[in-house]
């Protein structure tokens, strides 16, 4: 995994200074190595983290002369190794042994669609040499991110938004629609779009070719439908049962390919005590598990090491366990914000940055086992879609952090005047014809929701120290899978209920009947003492008052009730806006 960037000219030279300005700000993605290529009218910047094939033969940007082509690529291709074996079948020699050369051999082989081959996590650019082509690819679940930025003539990439804006020329206008899916969609701004109007981010399961005149084409290789499907109505429970275990089993013995130390980051629920158990089945010894704890705040246990201990003991693991008190939590703050790529209000960010500071210091890869709630229905709000008539209303009341009319209340006058994030949700559900309610909920979530929030932020703070997150719940025969299984198998029991079934096979009972936890960060939800004074500062800084997104005399209700403002999911609104505020502030805008 690692930092990618470039610049495309359709009407000139490639400015390799701004390449490498771009690389320097994405130094912390890959500490290892870096370098930057420039030919013409293209220019592409990388840095390194090394995982597969630690020598020099596998430093980007990557070269082939022999097939006139040249690639940056961050992510993981799992099964590189028979691809591999697949392509020297057909004459291909190779000069390494990591997977970005199978990515270039693979795509001189079968074209841009050779992603459809690969199983893993992805964001690459190609040129090629002899047309002047360039294709950029992203993964099927937006894993891996790919942020673009263009003007007259040129077209910018970077792994990141920041590290575009170090580049310059980028109108930084806070885009409307954008602030209002922020505000209304839990900070969630669905692809294309950013915060800002100046920079826009692939979606996933997307190839962007773009030709030496500028004319480009969108092709989407992968779609999700989400629902039963005819040919498995004569599968049993049980038959769902081993079938989830065996296709989760497949998705973590791919992800143990590493030429580094690994580890998991296990928080004792259900999800990554599976991963934990599934490897210790697979015979691996010795693994490393951490697991991070906050303070207690108004009554919230701030961690849950009793359940991550039992699967310590269970599997005999080597356990850390940190536990962070509130100080640590406030100071880490600015360095987190500065790390979101995109502004990301959910308070376990600055758990995830803290946890990830730490488990660098021990392994280079972990396993973790977010999405497993967005693809097997773990939510609270899915058991709410049942029978829906209104599937867009309803899922708006049970998520949005806000109804339009408080939207009225908080933005400014004449920054938005109708309702696009709901606007938003009908229009994604009318397309999927046929599906339930509860189907096309969990559809819009493995989308939309998962890609722009809990993904995201484990890419970004588990980047922010070099170290690699590998998530099996988002394999996408997995994902595939548990989109066929009936809504009824997923929702019994609260929710989730097949893969607790298929868990039983593994895990002690008392984890899986647990009651259903997250990642607590206690002191970001009851806002009080320093961390209200780090809120007002930011919120009556001169920039915010001076930027004039939101009406004061909101931001002065919720500085004044901070504990009794908080959204249907119980996250602080007072965070979330002073958290738009910081970001903006942190990086410039």
């Amino acid at each position: 995994m690692c930092g990618v960037c470039g610049e495309i000219r359709f009407d000139g030279l490639a400015d390799t200074a701004a390449v490498q300005a771009m690389a320097s700000k994405l130094q912390d993605r890959g500490p290892d190595a870096g370098g930057v290529f420039g030919q013409g009218r293209v220019a592409f910047g990388h840095r390194r983290l090394k995982i597969l094939d630690l020598s020099e033969a596998s430093q980007q940007p990557m070269l082939d002369a022999e097939l006139g082509l040249a690639i940056v690529f961050n992510g993981c291709i799992y099964n590189f190794r028979s691809l591999r074996a697949e392509l020297e079948a057909k004459g291909y020699r190779f000069f390494s042994t990591g997977d970005t050369e199978v990515i270039l051999k693979a795509y001189h082989a079968w074209g841009a669609r050779c992603v459809e081959r690969f199983y893993g996590m992805f964001a690459f650019a190609i040129w090629e040499r002899d047309s002047g082509r360039v294709v950029l690819a992203r993964d099927r679940l937006g894993i891996k991110p790919l942020y673009l930025s263009e003007t007259k003539g040129r077209l910018r990439f970077a792994s990141t938004l920041p590290a575009l804006l170090a580049a310059g020329d980028v109108d930084t206008t806070i885009d409307p629609i954008a602030l209002h899916h922020y505000m209304s969609y839990h900070a969630v701004v669905p692809a294309p779009m950013t915060i800002i109007k100046g920079v826009r981010k692939l979606p996933p399961a997307t190839i962007l070719t773009l030709e030496p005149d500028g004319s480009r084409t969108e092709t989407v290789y992968w779609d999700l439908q989400v629902g039963p499907r005819a040919e498995d109505r004569n599968l049993t429970e049980g038959d769902w049962r081993a079938l989830v275990l065996d296709t989760l089993s497949m998705a973590v013995d791919r992800r143990r390919v590493a030429d580094v130390p690994t580890g998991v980051l296990l928080s004792g629920g259900l999800d990554s005590s599976l991963l934990v158990a599934l490897l210790a089945r697979q015979g691996q010894t010795g693994l490393k598990t951490f697991s991070v704890g906050f303070d207690a705040v108004n009554g919230i246990e701030g961690d849950e090491f009793k359940y991550s201990d039992i699967i310590a003991r269970e599997f005999e693991t080597e356990h850390m366990k940190i536990a962070v008190d509130a100080s640590r939590t406030l100071a880490a703050l600015p360095a987190t914000i500065a790390a979101m790529a995109e502004p990301q209000m959910s308070h376990d960010a600055v758990g995830f940055y803290l946890l990830s500071q730490e488990v660098s210091q021990h392994v280079k890869v972990v396993q973790s086992g977010q999405g497993a709630d967005e693809i097997f229905a773990g939510y609270h709000w899915y058991p709410k879609m049942l029978g829906s008539t209104d599937p867009a209303g309803d899922y708006a009341r049970v998520y949005f952090d806000r109804d339009h009319a408080e939207m009225r209340e908080a933005l400014a006058p004449g920054l938005i005047d109708r309702d696009v994030s709901r606007a938003f949700v009908e229009g994604f559900f009318s397309r999927l014809d046929g599906a339930g309610p509860v189907d096309k909920t969990l559809q819009l979530d493995t989308q939309v929701m998962l890609v722009d929030d809990p993904v995201k932020r484990v890419d970004n703070m588990t980047m922010a120290f070099g170290l690699e997150a590998r998530v099996p719940f988002l394999d996408h025969d997995l994902v595939e899978l548990a989109a066929r299984i009936p809504a009824a198998l997923k929702l019994r029991d609260g929710g989730k209920s097949i893969l607790k079934e298929a868990a039983r096979a593994v895990l002690p009972a008392r984890v899986i009947d647990r009651p259903k936890g997250y990642f607590p960060v206690p002191a970001l939800k009851h806002i009080r003492g320093p961390y209200l004074d780090f809120v007002r500062g930011v919120l009556e800084a001169p920039a915010a008052r001076e930027r004039g997104l939101f009406n004061r005399a909101y931001i002065d209700r919720l500085l004044a009730d901070p504990d009794g403002t908080l959204t249907p999911k119980g996250h602080s609104k007072l965070w979330q806006v002073s958290l738009l505020e910081c970001w903006l502030q942190t990086h410039g805008i």
